[in-house]
């Protein structure tokens, strides 16, 4: 750790600039949604709240992109190499919803990896938004949530690795259900992945 800035990563000057008793690696240290908070609840007056309004309110979009697609608990000094495949992947996701482009299309990899159901709400939510912005959204996905939503199902199959490989199916989520495929079978119950009775220590 820098002797110097004491791992703060900043100089001497920029650590001593305080907005409402927080100086900037405060800020950096607390969760993304506490820092949405603060940013939203923050009220500057007179002519340095002219300058800060447009600034604030650009913080306050991308930090909710972030909370959107799942990352509120993340915090912004965190370093990128000791995130997630998911979580990176959930960066990029806000960033190119932030950027607002339009004829893209976007390949996803089981970006629900991880999320709480809740989360996950959010992810569909921001994946649509994507969408409904005049882009084309492709998902590799096995969460049933996430499928349920799709506006075309593509299953893969009959099996995983060297015995899968051919499409099974392609259509609705409706159509899914009633069609005869493994992923059907476990969505309507016919098939379940058991749970062990005992557990490994």
């Amino acid at each position: 750790v820098c002797e110097s800035c004491n791992g703060k990563r900043l100089n001497e000057s920029a650590r001593n600039v305080f907005i409402q008793d927080f100086s900037l690696p405060d800020v950096v240290k607390l969760p993304i949604h506490k820092t949405l908070s603060f940013f939203q609840l923050l009220r500057i007056q007179g002519h340095k709240g002219l300058i800060a309004e447009k600034i604030s309110r650009e913080i306050i979009q991308r930090l909710s992109f972030l909370v959107d697609v799942g990352l509120d608990y993340l915090t912004l000094d965190r370093a990128s190499d000791t995130l997630s495949g998911g979580e990176s992947q959930r960066i990029r996701l806000a960033s190119q919803i932030g950027a607002g482009l339009v004829g893209v299309l976007y390949i996803l990899d089981e970006p629900s990896i991880g999320l709480h159901q809740r989360d996950n709400t959010k992810l569909i939510n921001s994946l649509k938004k994507l969408r409904d912005a005049g882009n084309t959204v492709l998902v590799v996905e096995h969460d049933r949530d996430m499928i349920a939503e799709a506006d075309h199902i593509v299953d893969i199959g009959p099996g995983a690795g060297i015995n899968g490989g051919n499409i099974v199916f392609s259509g609705t989520y409706r159509e899914l259900l009633t069609s005869q495929t493994t992923t059907s079978n476990y969505f309507n119950g016919g098939n379940c992945i058991e749970v062990p009775s005992t557990r490994r220590k």
